[in-house]
């Protein structure tokens, strides 16, 4: 089962309240603080970071384990942990990108 999380766009511009991801060299902002739910990802210029990520929206899903969605699958970023509380993974599916997340902990970035 899952549950609609956000949406994921690139931006250029900083933005409020941004979080750095070491691991992705990102700085992203909480969608729980946007209306829309959006997050807004903003890449470091040697970011490794698949291109196909970065230059297209993603829609995140919350669920409870990520392996039943890694079948038939493209997988884009193999899972990973994010800030202790999340783990995620990003993948291509009828042509669209996805996230998946599994909560480890209620919060975001301390």
């Amino acid at each position: 089962m899952f549950e609609f999380d956000h949406v994921g766009i690139t931006t250029t511009e900083p933005q409020p309240d941004e979080n750095w991801v070491e691991q992705s060299r990102i700085w992203v902002t909480n969608p729980r603080n946007h209306p829309e739910h959006i997050e807004f990802l903003r890449y470091a210029p040697d970011s490794t970071v698949p291109e196909i990520i970065k230059n297209t929206p993603h829609v995140a899903y919350r669920v409870t384990e990520l392996e039943p969605h890694l079948t038939d699958v493209e997988i884009l970023i193999p899972p990973f942990i994010v800030g202790e509380f999340l783990e995620v993974v990003f993948v291509l599916k009828h042509g669209m990108v996805f996230e998946y997340m599994r909560y480890l902990k209620d919060g975001w970035f301390e």
